[in-house]
């Protein structure tokens, strides 16, 4: 018998599609809440799309102290959570949820599977052709609302680390094989000192020794086609590789210091070609992605286009970096590639 997810991903009914969608959900719970305690969950958790607010900015537009906000906050939470008609409102999601997880090894960063609920809900049940990005950002902050707030005595929530992000697991779930996996994995990646592709770094995965004395554990998370979701512009990663690879995929997700550049490539999140700070980084990595000599405005182009960071790249402040740094040689007039080419 299939599980509401894959009915779900098959047949889109339509009963089933409103009640996954977190923001009619939401609408519903907030139908008995009075007009201020509304507007305090609104802010306080983003649901318009817009950044969470602090207690004390809500506070100064209503005229209240922190704390009376506060205590607004958690009467408005105690009333939602008193309905009678809760767990029947929330059962789609938190059974889908529990599928996802049930797919991905029982464990998944918490981002990772706010963006696949947000692109199931959005891009595949709804079918509408594009979504602005404050659109996006609402549904988010809507499950992410639900799960943290509404549901989180249904799953175990992991907190921030020094080795993982902020998680979900499925309650009650053993993860020693993980972690060891896990941790694993960084030594040999910190060893090898490269980035490595999404396939290249799965293949290191499957050739570690703690991997291979609990591959069992590893396959059990391919019984639900998932590349209809994963084949949207959110993950920019193959998604039959993610889909054939989904426990694995979701634990590279999950490690803390691990992660993915604008380009697909992994590495540590330490490293300059997994997070470039400078201008003159951003052009190393541009200019290693093209694999071929570009002019220096193109350079600035690509930079703006990547959008590493909300700083734009000025073409003259390009030419001049590629000037003063050795690692960069003239190929033509304005033309411009790596050194290292050349060995």
């Amino acid at each position: 018998m299939d599980s509401i997810l894959e009915t779900l991903i098959k047949e889109k009914k339509g009963e089933e599609v409103s009640r996954l969608n977190a923001v009619k959900i939401v609408d519903g719970l907030f139908n008995d809440l009075m007009d201020r305690e509304k507007d305090v969950l609104v802010r306080r958790f983003g649901l318009s799309g817009n950044k969470k607010e602090t207690l004390e900015k809500i506070g100064k537009l209503h005229q209240l102290t922190r704390e009376r906000v506060r205590q607004i906050e958690s009467s408005s939470l105690k009333k939602i959570k008193k309905l009678n008609t809760l767990e029947d409102d929330l059962s789609v999601l938190r059974d889908v949820v529990n599928s996802l997880l049930e797919q991905h090894g029982g464990l998944m960063r918490r981002e990772y599977l706010l963006d696949i609920l947000t692109v199931f809900c959005l891009e595949i049940l709804d079918e509408k052709v594009e979504f602005s990005d404050q659109e996006k950002t609402s549904y988010r902050n809507h499950f992410d609302f639900l799960l943290s707030k509404i549901l989180s005595h249904h799953f175990d929530f992991v907190a921030e680390s020094e080795d993982l992000n902020a998680s979900l697991k499925t309650k009650d779930l053993e993860t020693n094989h993980l972690e060891e996996l896990a941790n694993d994995l960084m030594s040999k990646v910190e060893k090898i000192k490269k980035t490595l592709s999404t396939e290249e770094l799965l293949e290191m995965l499957k050739d570690l020794d703690s991997y291979n004395k609990n591959q069992e554990k590893y396959n059990l998370g391919n019984n639900i086609d998932l590349s209809a979701i994963l084949k949207s512009e959110t993950f920019p990663d193959q998604a039959n590789l993610i889909n054939s690879n989904k426990i694995l995929y979701s634990l590279m997700q999950a490690i803390k210091n691990l992660e993915r550049n604008k380009f697909g490539h992994w590495g540590l999140t330490s490293w300059q070609e997994i997070k470039p700070k400078t201008i003159n980084d951003k052009i190393f990595l541009v200019l290693k992605n093209a694999g071929e000599p570009l002019h220096f405005t193109e350079i600035a182009n690509r930079i703006n286009s990547v959008a590493f960071d909300k700083k734009v790249a000025n073409p003259a402040t390009v030419h001049n970096e590629l000037i003063l740094d050795n690692r960069y040689i003239l190929t033509g007039r304005g033309m411009y590639g790596l050194k290292e080419w050349n060995k």
